[in-house]
């Protein structure tokens, strides 16, 4: 039995340039009450370019990484392409314009026009001290800081 769920898009990804920011929708404004003060936020997005019949029923895909797996599932990996293309990325605050509904960030590996579905803050409890990850992925960076400045050229294969 297939089970359908309704989802709202509360805003979207703008880029301008250099320039990133979500733009939450009017009706949903007054949500951003009380987060200023959060330095992340998690941005959960839905990966609209792959939604389609093809993206959601595949499920494994070749060597993504240069030192990874022949072959990879996709719950092993932050690619769009799944069965439902919900994906999530924490981001840095840089500012929040309450007024017009803005969140200004560095970065987010989303595509101008991205609808974003929720934001949640990012909270030190989630950190986790005795994470693993597989031997191949083990030398990545371990903090987000360090993550933009790392040669993931290196790593993935285009």
């Amino acid at each position: 039995m297939e089970e359908t769920y309704k989802l709202k898009s509360i805003g979207s990804v703008l880029i301008e340039g250099d320039k990133y920011s979500i733009r939450i929708k009017e009706e949903f404004k007054e949500g951003l009450a009380g987060i200023d003060g959060f330095s992340h936020l998690h941005i959960i997005w839905w990966g609209h370019l792959c939604d389609n019949d093809e993206s959601r029923t595949r499920l494994k895909m070749g060597r993504l990484f240069k030192n990874g797996p022949d072959e990879i599932g996709v719950f092993g990996t932050h690619a769009p392409m799944r069965p439902n293309p919900v994906m999530t990325t924490t981001i840095k605050v840089l500012e929040i314009d309450h007024d017009n509904g803005i969140i200004y960030t560095l970065f987010i590996d989303a595509e101008n026009g991205t609808p974003v579905l929720d934001i949640k803050p990012y909270r030190m409890m989630e950190r986790v001290r005795d994470c693993r990850t597989p031997g191949w992925a083990s030398h990545w960076p371990v903090w987000y800081e360090e993550a933009a400045d790392y040669d993931w050229d290196r790593e993935i294969n285009r």
